[in-house]
This record gives structure tokens, sequence and C-alpha cells, in this order.
């Protein structure tokens, strides 16, 4: 078998992870060496650990372990960039070498046994494998009811979500470049691997409690996250708001109707007529203008000054295998 076939390399985002970096190590490290010893993936196949500007030691950790491990290897941001991109910037460093890229999140709450199952399913024709949870026992009851009520909400704005999958997936190396071609700086990756087509499966795994430290995606950032990915793939919001201000007009027509009917009946005080009717037909005109600006010029703006998504200040990666 040629030694540098199937290479894999696993991308692994870090954000102030020091805590459960060790295990991390150790669990996708066995994995690798199972692989490896069974002839599925190249010897020459890498851990890739990208520093999203952590403040803690998983840089330092990260550099400990390139020097112990000739598999790991890892990318320090300048600051933090946040979870998309770092998850960007490994694929971009990887996809150079590697025949097959997965990703998954530092704190092992994603079960590493579902990658020999990635593998496989890459081994048998499949360009995406998307990793699907089986249940949601290990999330509190609102986590999962808003949960499903948001994928719910996408399937009805017309975005190809993947149920239960968040950013755990095998991509391909055609797929890594095809994935790698969307230039866009509003990224949301679950919505944008399935716009590359290939052919692709679903692994199922049960997801874990988190080994240690603790969730660096609280209510607050879900949130944003959340909302991130409606507006970078449906214009529906606007037109909920368009319908909204459509809405309110009709009823400031109403009410001047009503209005006008009062102030002959001499059931009003004087200026409360005019007073209500443009409060409400102004709002409601307000609602339609500045949705639809604010929204478009919004998008505009950060798309056109085409900032760099992120900016690496160190990587080891290519740094190994020029050395091999």
């Amino acid at each position: 078998m040629n030694q540098k076939k199937n290479l894999l390399t696993i991308i692994i985002p870090c954000f102030n992870e020091e805590e459960v970096l060790p295990e991390t190590v150790k669990e996708l490290g066995n994995i690798l060496e199972n692989l490896i010893s069974l002839g599925k993936i190249s010897s020459e196949s890498k851990l890739l650990f990208v520093n999203d500007g952590s403040k803690d030691k998983t840089w330092q950790l990260i550099q400990d372990y390139t020097d112990k491990y000739e598999y790991v290897t890892g990318i320090k941001f300048t600051r933090n960039y946040g979870h998309q991109n770092a998850l960007l910037a490994g694929m971009t460093v990887a996809v150079k070498h590697a025949d097959m890229l997965i990703t998954i999140d530092a704190d092992l709450q994603d079960d590493v046994n579902a990658i020999p199952k990635m593998v496989d399913a890459y081994l048998e024709g499949n360009d995406v494998v998307y990793g699907v949870r089986n249940s949601r026992e290990t999330d509190t009851v609102f986590k999962r009811q808003t949960a499903l009520m948001y994928y719910g909400l996408m399937k009805k704005l017309g975005v190809n979500l993947v149920p239960d999958s968040a950013d755990y997936r095998l991509l391909s190396k055609r797929a890594t470049k095809a994935l790698l071609e969307y230039k866009e700086r509003n990224l949301f990756l679950r919505g944008m691997v399935p716009l590359v087509g290939f052919k692709s499966t679903k692994v199922y795994y049960p997801r874990k409690e988190r080994f240690a430290g603790t969730s660096k995606y609280p209510l607050g950032k879900m949130l944003h996250f959340a909302l991130d990915g409606i507006t970078s793939f449906s214009i529906a919001p606007i037109h909920l708001i368009l319908g909204m201000g459509i809405i309110i007009v009709f009823i400031s027509i109403v009410l001047m109707i009503y209005t006008v009917y009062q102030k002959f009946a001499g059931h009003v005080v004087s200026g409360w007529s005019s007073l209500m009717v443009s409060i409400w037909l102004l709002g409601g005109i307000q609602l339609i203008s500045l949705s639809i600006i604010g929204e478009y010029v919004g998008k505009v703006f950060t798309e056109v000054k085409r900032r760099p998504r992120f900016n690496i200040e160190e990587e080891t990666f290519t740094k190994k295998f020029k050395e091999s």
C-alpha cells in the first residue's frame, strides 16, 4: 500500500482547552494508530489542533505534544476568530496534503469511535460523511426542545441542514476544495457543506458529557450562531418583517377610518385622531424600510470589506511534511 494513500487529517479547534487536551490527544491518537495498523489510512496521517486565541496553556500543550508525537501538529491564530473560522483554517492548511479530513471538537462529547466508521464510509466512495447524534439524552429539556424547533424552522425556510449533526464530519479532498470555494464571511458550515453536493452518508453515534472544562457555547452565543444560520441562508426574516409592516399599514388604514368616524361623531379629544394615524402609519413604513435596507446593507458591509477570515501566527502542519 502506498504510504501516502488515504492520508487522514483530524482537525480540532481549541479555545481554552488545557483541561481536556491531554485526554483528547490520547483518544484521537489511539484512533489514528489503530487505523494505521489496519492499513486503512496513511502512516503520515495527522491531528491538527487549531488554537483559536486561547488565553490559557492550550498552545503550550499543543507545542509539547507536537514535539512528542509525530502525528500531532498545530495552528496558532493571532487572536480569537471563532469556531467556524478555526475549522476553515484547518481545512485550508490540511487540504494540501490530506485525502480526507475530519472535524471534531476538543471536548470529546462527539464519540471518537465513530471515526473508523467515517473512514469506512469514505473508502466505500462517499465524499461527505455526517456524524449524527442518535439521541439527545445528554441535553437539557430546554436545549432539546429548542433544537427541534430550530431544525423545523430551518427546514421551513428552505435551508438544507442535516438534523442532529453539528461540525463532526468527514470531507474528501475534492469536497473540501469545493467548500473552500465559498468565500462568504458570514460562515455557517452546517448549511454550507450540503451545498457542495457529492455523494454523502451518515454515521450515528451517542453524544457524551463533556470530559472536562466548560462549554464554549453558552445560551447567548448559541442564539447568535442560530440567527447567523438563518440570515446567511434565507431572506425569510425580511419577508416576515415586511409582512408585519404591511399588516400594520393595513391596521393604520382601518384605524384612520375609525378615527375619522369618531371625529365626526364628536367622541375624541382634539388632536388624538391625527396623532394615532401618524404613529401607526409611520411605524409600519419604517419597519418595512429599515428592515429591508438594514438587512442587505449589513450583509453587504461584511462581505465587501473582504477582510481575512483569520490570520495564522504559527503553523507546524506543513513543516512536518517538509521534514518527512
